[in-house]
């Protein structure tokens, strides 16, 4: 399927003010956008969050040149040497600066290709830019976070509550203008499962349009908070088995909201004592998640040691 079938490419907003992002965020990045200037900046946050296409939108409203460098599939380090430098060494036509956007930063080498981009991006500081963006910015070397302005796509519940309800409406117009027939109830659902991971949402909802009737599988009505404690219970009763269950039936969210997810439950279920102890281990195995082929079993080996070592309030289903 060509990109301009594809809903995440034919509804990427062109513009910062077409984005859905929390207020204040939106009219940092829309101040740079009428300020005319851009610095060399770092978007970090969970996937699908809209790091790249605020990236690219910024370029398109000031009409710069850029191209995008995808991390994880041109991370080598001579074929980035080789496209930066093609593009960088000349001058921009339109007159202002060139812009590289160096898509999933975090999966550079730090070793060897991370400061090889320091040095880019001080060889060609009188024309060009550099915006990166990575899901885990404590796998950014100290020598590039300096030399970038930092804003961060991460969001409390009460903000996600807004951007949900923002997302509601953009997708509704989309299968609107898509004549896909649905259910508001499935819409919200499929939302609520996926986010903040925009983009999944959208690819699920264009999946399950096909017949021209969005119907996406196990989309039934979850209280997320529910679930959660659900998760806890298990963990509590040290059932290996229906903690699995747990793991596969939501294995498809992304794994960094789910780190997140019993992170920001923790005080409500977990006992004051053992707090510490489920943080190290919940970062340890996030950092992990970034570097497995099977996040499945990465969960699993997770709420495994969760299970282990964390005291779990008394009360839970």
């Amino acid at each position: 399927m060509s990109n301009e079938f594809l809903w995440v490419e034919k509804y990427r907003p062109k513009k910062v003010s077409e984005t859905i992002l929390p207020d204040e965020l939106k009219q940092t990045f829309q101040n740079i956008v009428n300020g005319g200037e851009i610095l060399n900046m770092m978007f970090t946050g969970t996937a699908g969050t809209g790091k790249t296409t605020v990236a690219r939108a910024i370029c398109e409203e000031l009409g710069l040149d850029y191209i995008v460098i995808n991390g994880s599939e041109e991370g080598n380090i001579d074929t980035l040497r080789g496209k930066i430098k093609q593009f960088a060494s000349s001058v921009s036509l339109s007159g202002g600066y060139k812009v590289v956007i160096l898509d999933e930063a975090d999966y550079l080498n730090p070793q060897s290709t991370q400061p090889a981009l320091r040095g880019f991006i001080e060889e060609f500081s009188k024309n060009c830019r550099f915006i990166m963006t990575c899901n885990f910015e404590n796998k950014i070397i100290a020598p590039l976070h300096s030399r970038c302005s930092k804003y961060t796509f991460n969001f409390d519940k009460k903000t996600m509550t807004s951007l949900c309800g923002g997302f509601m409406q953009r997708l509704q117009r989309i299968l609107q203008e898509e004549g896909v027939e649905f259910d508001k109830n499935v819409v919200a659902n499929v939302i609520m499962k996926h986010a903040p991971d925009w983009r999944r949402v959208l690819n699920e909802s264009q999946k399950g349009s096909m017949s021209g009737t969005l119907n996406v599988p196990n989309s039934v009505s979850v209280d997320i908070s529910d679930t959660y404690s659900q998760l806890f219970g298990t963990i509590r009763d040290k059932n290996f088995k229906k903690m699995r269950t747990w793991v596969v039936n939501n294995i498809d969210v992304e794994p960094a909201a789910v780190f997140r997810g019993i992170y920001d439950r923790m005080y409500d279920h977990v006992s004051p004592n053992s707090i510490p102890q489920l943080v190290l281990i919940l970062a340890d195995y996030q950092y992990k998640n970034a570097f497995v082929a099977d996040h499945e079993l990465n969960m699993v080996a997770c709420l495994t040691e969760v299970m282990a070592n964390v005291e779990v309030k008394a009360g839970l289903r």
